[in-house]
């Protein structure tokens, strides 16, 4: 099939991979323009699809915003079969999505209904689903709203991460795509309306997301570490510095939501109910460490509140 792909994180590559593996012509990728990064702000970064599509000698196509004549044009001289979108990052207007001859398809990161948005990765961990998966669907103007082709789901580890999930999901997507792909090549695809009364939201992650609620239950607390892991890092703030936290544990302990319980052999929080032990923090400005590294270094005793 003649496909245009829409992809941008090291989440798609996988998806660009597979096609290219199974012989489709990929017309052309479009992703997201090249990023500053550094401190310096003044090194251009490619996206992960970019760099990969031109090491297939992909032609790329990198619109700061995927609408206007121009775009829609060289859409339509592509002649593509299909649109595939893996986390391309941008939403696509109904006059876009029916350019291609079978429309668009798109690959989300979790078993549609639940967790439509930006974030399904991160709310799947933080709200502490066991199971979570992969969803092919048809896109149409709502948010992740169309039609299901197919799904395919995966257990989610007691003590996965963000940074751990992705990367199996990003694997899955790909083998649950070329499926896909093949069932709209042959005719033989069949569409299921999602429920959409059942429906659940994750939004974009933000920094502001990320800070820890101390009085939720240390179940929630160490979900939630474990959901912003490796990135933004769910942070909290002692005596005026903020630390990031991550390789939680629950642990025995009560007071008042906030206080630290213990500092040896590590860091132990109470929260709402329970406690939280802390394998590993990032203070600002410094690199990721061991907590009883930092702990040697700093002055929190127990008795101090996280806030």
């Amino acid at each position: 099939m003649r496909i245009v792909f829409f992809g941008t994180p090291d989440f798609a590559v996988p998806s660009l991979e597979a096609l290219v593996a199974a012989h489709h012509t990929i017309v052309f990728a479009v992703t997201q323009p090249d990023r500053p990064r550094g401190r310096s702000r003044s090194n251009l970064v490619p996206p992960p699809v970019k760099a990969r599509a031109e090491s297939f000698a992909i032609p790329v196509l990198q619109p700061e915003r995927p609408r206007g004549e121009a775009f829609e044009a060289a859409l339509r001289e592509a002649r593509a079969d299909l649109g595939v979108v893996v986390a391309y990052g941008h939403i696509l207007k109904p006059e876009v999505l029916a350019i291609p001859r079978l429309g668009m398809i798109n690959v989300h990161a979790s078993l549609l209904p639940a967790w439509r948005g930006a974030g399904p990765i991160q709310a799947a961990i933080a709200a502490g689903d066991s199971t979570t998966g992969v969803t092919i669907m048809q896109m149409e103007a709502g948010l992740d709203s169309g039609p299901a082709i197919l799904t395919r789901a995966l257990p989610i580890r007691a003590d996965e991460t963000t940074g751990g999930l992705t990367p199996r999901l990003a694997r899955l997507g790909a083998e649950a795509l070329i499926e896909a792909v093949e069932l709209l090549d042959k005719g033989e695809a069949t569409f299921t309306i999602q429920d959409h009364a059942s429906a659940s939201y994750a939004p974009k992650v933000t920094r502001q997301s990320a800070r820890i609620d101390w009085t939720a239950p240390a179940v929630s607390v160490a979900n939630r570490i474990r959901a912003f892991d490796p990135a933004p890092g769910a942070w909290t703030s002692t005596r005026g510095s903020e630390v990031k936290l991550f390789r939680p544990e629950l642990v025995t302990g009560e007071g008042v939501p906030g206080t630290v319980l213990s500092v040896a052999p590590t860091l132990t929080v109470a929260a709402g109910d329970g406690a939280v032990a802390i394998a590993e923090v990032q203070p600002s400005g410094r690199s990721r460490m061991g907590a009883a590294a930092w702990l040697r270094g700093n002055p929190i005793a127990p008795g101090d509140r996280l806030v």
